[in-house]
């Protein structure tokens, strides 16, 4: 009776272990939107980067931000250094700010 008991422990035991590695191994939810890091200027929040520095404008340290990977980017036609994640205008000529096509990687060199 003593072995019977002591291999259901064990039994019970291995379960728990196996089903908490297997949730781990789950794939993830589809509905979770994906996240990706980029910087901007604190002062001038047109000013978009896909890797640290200093804004060209005012010399300033690039702050991280959490932006949807698959997020819109908008440029001016005019201006194309002025992006921005929302539509709207230029701050230099006013023009409205239209959706570019390429992903946000090349915004400052």
């Amino acid at each position: 009776m003593k072995k019977l008991f002591i291999l259901l422990i064990v039994l019970t035991g291995t379960l728990a272990t196996f089903a908490q590695n297997a949730k781990d191994t789950l794939p993830k939810s589809k509905t979770a939107p994906a996240t990706k890091t980029v910087y901007t200027c604190s002062m001038h929040p047109e000013v978009i980067s896909d890797h640290p520095g200093k804004c060209p404008k005012c010399g300033m340290e690039l702050v991280a931000k959490k932006v949807k990977a698959n997020a819109a980017v908008y440029t001016c036609p005019m201006h194309p250094d002025v992006t921005s994640d929302k539509p709207g205008k230029c701050p230099k000529c006013g023009m409205d700010l239209v959706k570019k096509k390429e992903p946000a990687n090349d915004k400052m060199k």
